[in-house]
C-alpha cells in the first residue's frame, strides 16, 4: 500500500511551497534576520499548506545551522521532521477538535516550561485553533502572551475570526490564499510526470476545477484519477465520467442549438443529459462556465495568451468560432438566465423541469422586453442580414452602388431594408427569431408607366347655355403681371357659334 499523492509530495522548505510567496518570503526573511516571533497564527483554507508551513518553520527553528530559511536536512532534527520521519519530542501537534477543553490547555501549559529534551525549541502546532473553546483560549493566554525563551508558539486555523482577540494580538498573523488555477495546473503536470503516468491535457482543468484553489483537494483527486488509469493513462473521457462533470461535445451542441435558435435540438440534449443519469444542477453549472468562457472570449480574442482561459487548443477553437457567431449581447444575456436559474434550481422538486425553463428563456428573447432581450434580438437580426449579403456576394458576385434610393432605368424609388438587400443580392436563406428558415421576399417591378404625349387643345368657344372653359390662372397671371409694351399683343379670340358644342379635354 502507497502514501497518498498529497503526503508523498508534501513540500520539506518553504520553496517547494507553491501560491503562497506572500507567506513564505516574509517567513525566510524573519529567519535570515534572526526576528522570529513567540507566536503565528496561520489561516486560510482548507488545503492551501499552513500546517505543512508550521512544520517546515519548526524543522527551520531546529535545525543545527538555525534559525536558517533553508534547512539541512541531514542534522536529527530535519530527518525527524522530515516527509517520511517518526517525527520529534520536542515538536508537539495538538488537534484542537478534539483537544479543546480547559483541561488540555491547563496540560499544555503546565508541560510547556519544560525545557526541550534535544533541540533549539519546543514549539506547540495547534490545529484548527478556532475549536478552542473560550476558557482554552483564557487558560492559555497568559503563556502565550510572555512564554518562557524555548517556547514557540503556531496556530493553524480556517476561521480565524472566531479565535479570540487577546489571542490575535498576540500573535503574528498571516493569511494563506487559494493558489491560482495556472499556478496548480503546472504543479500537478509535475507531480503526473514524476509517476510516469500519461495525462491528457484536457484533465488538468477538470482537476483544477474540482481542487477548488486547494492543493491537497486537487492531489486528492489526481491521486484517484492516476490510481483507476489504464494502459493508455488518464483519458479526459474518463475523468469526466469519474468527476461527473458534463462532455464538452455535448456542450458544444447546446451552444450551436442556442446560436442556431433550434428549440428542437437544444431539447433533445436536454432528455439525453436525464437519460444519461447526469445531474441537472451539474449539467446548468458546466453550461454556465462554457457561456463564462465564451464571453471572455467574446470581450477579449487573445483570452488564451493572456491566461484567462484555461482549455485544450482543440476546445479553444471551437469556442472561438462559437463567440464569433454568438454576438456579446446575447451571451451576457444567456449567462444572466443560467445564473438565475442555476439559482432557483437548488432546492428545486423538479430539476429538469427548471432546466428546460431555463433553456426556454435563452432560446425566446421576443418573450421580453427588457434591454437585454432587444439587444440580443437585433444581433439575431444582423447576423440574418449578414448572412444574406455573404450568400448573397457568393451567388452572384458584387453588386454596383448601395441598395436603395431610385432606379436609374425606370426612375421608380427602390425598396430599401433587410429583405430587399438580400433581394438585391441574390438572396440567400437566412432564419427568424424562432429558428424557422424562409426565403427572401423579391421585390415586386417597378410598374410601367406609359407616358401620353400632351396634345394642346385647340381654343373653342362654348354653347351659350355653358360658359367656356377658361383656367382660373389666368386672370390672375394678367393681373398680376403687366403687360410689356416689347412684347406683341395676344391674337384676339373670335366668337364661338351659337350651336358649338362644349369644349372636350384631352384624357377627360
Amino acid at each position: 500500500m502507497s502514501l497518498a499523492l498529497y503526503r508523498r509530495y508534501r513540500p520539506e522548505s518553504f520553496a517547494e511551497v507553491i501560491g503562497q510567496e506572500h507567506v513564505t518570503d516574509p517567513l525566510q526573511q524573519a529567519l535570515r534576520n534572526n526576528r522570529v516571533n513567540h507566536a503565528y497564527l496561520f489561516s486560510g483554507p482548507r488545503g492551501c499548506g499552513k500546517t505543512t508551513s508550521a512544520r517546515i518553520l519548526a524543522r527551520c527553528l531546529n535545525c543545527e545551522q538555525g534559525p536558517t530559511p533553508t534547512p539541512c536536512g541531514v542534522c536529527q532534527s530535519c530527518v525527524d521532521l522530515a516527509r517520511g520521519g517518526a517525527g520529534s519530542i520536542d515538536v508537539i501537534e495538538i488537534d484542537a477538535a478534539s483537544h479543546g477543553g480547559v483541561d488540555d490547555a491547563r496540560d499544555l501549559r503546565e508541560k510547556a516550561f519544560f525545557s526541550p529534551a534535544s533541540s533549539r525549541y519546543k514549539i506547540y502546532i495547534i490545529d484548527e485553533a478556532h475549536m478552542v473553546s473560550p476558557q482554552g483560549f483564557n487558560a492559555l493566554l497568559k503563556v502565550v502572551e510572555e512564554p518562557p525563551e524555548h517556547l514557540k508558539f503556531i496556530f493553524a486555523t480556517t476561521e480565524p475570526e472566531k479565535v479570540i482577540g487577546t489571542i490575535r494580538s498576540r500573535t503574528h498573523h498571516y493569511p494563506f490564499r487559494l493558489v491560482p488555477p495556472g499556478t496548480l495546473r503546472d504543479y500537478l503536470a509535475q507531480v503526473c510526470e514524476r509517476e510516469a503516468i500519461a495525462v491528457e491535457d484536457g484533465v488538468y482543468p477538470l482537476v483544477v476545477r474540482a481542487g477548488a484553489g486547494s492543493v491537497r483537494d486537487s492531489m486528492s483527486v489526481m491521486d484517484q484519477l492516476l490510481a483507476g488509469a489504464a494502459a493508455d493513462g488518464v483519458t479526459y473521457a474518463m475523468a469526466t465520467a469519474l468527476l461527473g462533470y458534463t462532455d464538452a461535445a455535448l456542450l458544444d451542441e447546446v451552444v450551436d442549438g442556442i446560436a442556431a435558435g433550434d428549440g428542437a435540438a437544444v431539447f433533445e440534449i436536454v432528455d439525453r443529459v436525464i437519460e444519461g443519469g447526469h445531474d441537472p444542477r451539474r449539467f446548468v453549472a458546466d453550461l454556465l462556465e462554457r457561456l463564462r468562457d465564451l464571453v471572455i472570449i467574446a470581450a477579449v480574442p487573445d483570452a488564451v495568451d493572456k491566461g484567462l482561459i484555461d482549455a485544450p487548443r482543440d476546445v479553444v477553437e471551437r469556442m472561438q468560432a462559437q463567440a464569433s457567431v454568438l454576438g456579446a449581447a446575447e451571451l451576457s444575456r444567456a449567462a444572466d438566465l443560467v445564473n438565475t436559474g442555476l439559482t432557483e434550481m437548488r432546492g428545486a422538486t423538479s430539476p429538469r423541469l427548471q432546466l428546460e425553463l431555463i433553456c426556454a428563456r435563452v432560446l425566446l428573447p421576443a418573450a421580453y422586453e427588457d434591454e437585454r432581450s432587444l439587444q440580443a434580438r437585433l444581433e439575431r437580426l444582423e447576423r440574418g442580414v449578414a448572412a444574406g449579403v455573404s450568400a448573397g456576394f457568393a451567388q452572384g458576385g458584387a453588386v454596383g452602388g448601395p441598395v436603395g434610393g431610385t432606379n436609374t432605368n425606370t426612375g421608380a424609388p427602390q425598396a430599401v431594408g433587410p429583405a430587399a438587400a438580400r433581394a438585391a443580392l441574390g438572396g440567400g436563406r437566412t432564419s427568424g427569431e424562432n429558428g424557422t428558415a424562409y426565403a427572401p421576399v423579391q421585390a415586386p417591378p417597378p410598374p410601367q408607366v406609359q407616358v401620353q404625349p400632351q396634345v394642346q387643345p385647340q381654343a373653342q368657344p362654348p354653347a351659350p347655355a355653358v360658359p367656356a372653359y377658361v383656367p382660373s390662372e389666368a386672370p390672375a397671371a394678367e393681373a398680376a403681371t403687366p403687360a410689356s409694351p416689347a412684347s406683341p399683343a395676344a391674337p384676339p379670340v373670335p366668337p364661338p357659334p351659337a350651336q358649338a358644342p362644349p369644349a372636350q379635354r384631352p384624357g377627360a
